[in-house]
């Protein structure tokens, strides 16, 4: 039997319904290779536009570094950092604290003309921390009722993967600061192995071809670590430093110091040599897990500069204030105050 498609009710002149015939050819026809472009696209993620890359630079940027001061030591050490970066190796810089590694680094990094990413180091940090992860689950449901009497209901799961530090400056070339990356524990930090070597990263969570990133060619890593004398630092397991180029630091020149101080604070000249003079004395007293570095010249310098000359607190308070920082007993801080007023005398 033949059926004729038609509407009979009709409004000047024009039917009010589409017949099934001309429903159909405005409706596009999903073809198999439509289909699997589409699936495609689901599963993998294309790179972000410009608008979306600036968000994520601006989310994970570095802290900027000012006042940074060249000096002869300065660039010694900068020198070498930037040769073996030119050769993609990443580089460890291995220091007591406040002697300046973290700054050093800061500023190789935004030397290199690239964006900068920061990771700072502790022990609660995981491998999630540094690849990403799924930030949420979003169910959608689809509710087809395109002919009248047939009704069609799917649920669709969607996971919003969220990259981390490490897994954009791969994808992408940014300059990688790992701050404090020995107090990370070893496990973590696993996720370097194939970055450094085989120039992979691996996302575990991850399934299919999503699971693997190339390393940009412009990626390069920097990171800082106290030396392992230091209380909460994690020796990085062997396979991992034998990717690393090591660069050990020390505290800088005399008068590279006093010329940091009086970048920093604006100090007089001979107050900053005054300063350096007796921090410098306390290193030589004081084990390596409390020796005073740079930044608490810099402290120092600050809570002078503040005084101006009209403040009730002498100079020798401001330094013991400072050292006070480290110090576990009150019999400790006797110790200290005495080191602060033998240093301070032997300057007169």
């Amino acid at each position: 039997m033949n059926y004729t498609e038609t509407h009979q009710r009709k409004v000047r002149g024009a039917s009010v319904h589409q017949t099934i015939s001309e429903k159909k050819e405005e409706r596009p026809v999903k073809t198999k290779a439509k289909q699997k472009t589409r699936e495609k696209n689901i599963s993998y993620t294309s790179s972000p536009g410009i608008s979306e890359r600036h968000a994520v630079e601006e989310t994970y940027l570095a802290p900027d570094v000012s006042n940074f001061v060249e000096a002869n030591d300065v660039n010694h050490t900068q020198n070498r950092i930037n040769l073996w970066l030119k050769t993609g190796y990443p580089v460890h810089l291995i220091g007591p604290t406040g002697c300046g590694k973290t700054s050093l680094a800061m500023h190789v990094a935004k030397k290199l003309n690239r964006p900068v990413v920061w990771i700072n180091g502790d022990e609660s940090i995981t491998t999630t921390d540094l690849i990403g992860g799924y930030s949420q689950i979003e169910q959608e449901s689809l509710r087809d009722q395109y002919v009248h009497n047939v009704f069609k209901s799917k649920d669709i799961l969607k996971a919003d993967w969220v990259d981390n530090p490490l897994a954009l400056a791969c994808k992408y070339g940014y300059t990688l600061v790992y701050n404090e990356f020995s107090r990370t524990k070893p496990a973590a930090n696993n996720i370097l192995l194939s970055v450094f070597e085989e120039k992979i990263l691996e996302l575990p969570t991850k399934f299919g071809e999503d699971r693997y990133i190339k390393v940009h060619p412009e990626f390069r890593a920097i990171l800082t670590s106290n030396s392992v004398e230091y209380a909460g630092v994690h020796r990085p397991q062997d396979a991992l430093l034998d990717r690393l180029v090591t660069i050990y630091m020390d505290y800088y020149s005399f008068d590279t110091e006093v010329n940091i101080v009086n970048a920093h604070t604006g100090v007089l000249q001979e107050d900053a040599r005054k300063i350096v003079s007796v921090v410098r004395s306390l290193r030589e007293k004081m084990p390596d897990a409390q020796k005073p570095g740079t930044r608490a010249c810099i402290m120092i310098g600050q809570g002078l500069k503040a005084l101006n000359g009209h403040g009730k607190m002498n100079f020798e308070q401001l330094c013991i204030d400072v050292m006070a920082t480290k110090t576990r007993s009150s019999l400790e801080l006797m110790e200290k105050q005495t080191f602060v007023k033998d240093a301070i005398a032997a300057l007169a």
